[in-house]
């Protein structure tokens, strides 16, 4: 046997526009406060769907319906002291509902911000990574392609 397999961390993430504003996360990270679309992994069993929609209701309340692709990212995160990700990163677009009553934030989101074009530009210091201006920016591109472009194997799910 040799070197495991290496794979990249698939993650998920929302442009949510309303009234020329973004829709932005405030979390806790390894490197303080950050900004960031509303994101997170892909879990065991869901369909990239089903996973950006819930991580939008888990880091703003807000049920989420994916209305279309922004974009593929693909990413490599090194720190001092050897951890080397590399990400897979599946950027949405859709629309999201009031924030639902009696919930919370899922730590360690300690906000949520509605900024405009211009203010993310001039806090970009503090973006979690460049992927929040460049998906944001596809979409103001009018970068926008079908979900059925994605396909989930049925077997995923214990079917035939």
């Amino acid at each position: 046997m040799g070197a495991p397999r290496w794979k990249p961390n698939v993650t998920v993430a929302a442009v949510i526009e309303r009234d020329g504003r973004f829709l932005l996360v405030e979390e806790m990270t390894a490197d303080g406060l950050r900004l960031n679309t509303p994101a997170g992994h892909l879990d065991p069993g869901e369909s990239l769907v089903e996973a950006v929609a819930r991580e939008v209701l888990e880091e703003t309340m807000r049920p989420f319906v994916a209305q279309a692709l922004v974009g593929i990212h693909m990413g490599r995160l090194q720190r001092p002291g050897g951890e080397d990700i590399t990400f897979l990163r599946f950027a949405f677009t859709g629309s999201v509902a009031e924030p639902v009553a009696g919930r919370a934030y899922d730590a360690p989101v300690v906000a949520n911000h509605w900024l405009s074009w211009e203010e993310l530009q001039a806090c970009r210091a503090r973006h979690r990574s460049h992927f929040v201006l460049d998906s944001i920016g596809q979409y103001r591109a009018g970068q926008r392609y079908p979900l059925d472009l994605l396909h989930t194997d049925p077997s995923l799910y214990g079917g035939a």
